[in-house]
């Protein structure tokens, strides 16, 4: 394992409790140095190895990675099949993070994946439910429209069973149905800082009934090149921010 990298943190830096990342911008990467993408998403999946590590290492608690999206079917094939082979790779690499009490969750549609991924996916689950440095997140075949639809749905069916009314519909029993509570007795909390790499900015339909109250950090730097100083430059900004939650 490589030597863990010296913090740049400031004294009294308020490290957030739920961080969400945007993975973006290793096709980019890739096409600048005249690489086929997939060589970009190979660059990328290190890079989130490295910097889920760092942020455990920071204190961070829940640390949610957008790593497919419901809207990525749309790619071309072979970039998709490339992009599964990987995922399915890494789910054998990623067993690294048990060894540091990492929990392993994941959020999304999974009945679109390949059934070898889906087992894969519970086996990391399972193995690594009781640990608590960190709840690891990755949102896969995920997207956050589809996600309030999949939990209306489930309210529905409820109202239709009669085991709940329609009047004791709120947020809370809304949110009790999302992805995020899938969780085996927790439920992630809200994201207090969402990272977007390669100089979009926008959500991109990730996590958007959690980044209600979410601060926002964007950068031009490719994920590929993101460093744990750029993690900490986000959390430095996020520190420095006022958050009122809508008082004074």
């Amino acid at each position: 394992m490589a030597a863990k990298e010296k913090s740049l943190l400031p004294s009294g830096t308020i490290v957030p409790t739920h961080i969400g990342v945007i993975m973006d911008g290793n096709g980019r990467w890739a096409k600048k140095r005249g690489l086929p993408r997939k060589i970009g998403h190979r660059e990328g999946a290190q890079t989130f190895r490295t910097i889920t590590r760092h942020a455990k290492n920071l204190g961070v608690k829940y640390f949610t990675v957008y790593a497919f999206s419901t809207e990525n079917w749309k790619r071309p094939a072979d970039e998709v099949e490339a992009l599964m082979d990987l995922f399915e790779k890494y789910l054998d690499e990623v067993r690294d993070f048990i060894e540091e009490n990492i929990r392993i969750c994941f959020i999304g549609d999974r009945t679109m994946l390949r059934p070898e991924l889906q087992r894969k996916m519970k086996s990391v689950e399972e193995d690594s439910r009781d640990f608590d440095a960190m709840t690891l997140l990755i949102a896969i075949n995920y997207g956050g429209r589809d996600e309030i639809v999949h939990a209306v749905k489930k309210l529905a069916k409820r109202v239709k069973e009669g085991s709940l009314s329609p009047d004791d519909i709120n947020e809370s029993v809304l949110e009790n149905e999302l992805y995020t509570a899938e969780i085996d007795g927790d439920i992630a909390p809200d994201v207090d800082l969402i990272i977007r790499p390669s100089g979009e900015q926008r959500l991109s339909n990730f996590m958007i009934w959690q980044s209600a109250y979410a601060e926002y950090y964007f950068t031009n730097i490719l994920w590929p090149d993101f460093k744990p100083s750029d993690l900490e430059k986000a959390i430095i900004a996020y520190s420095d921010r006022n958050r009122r939650f809508g008082g004074v």
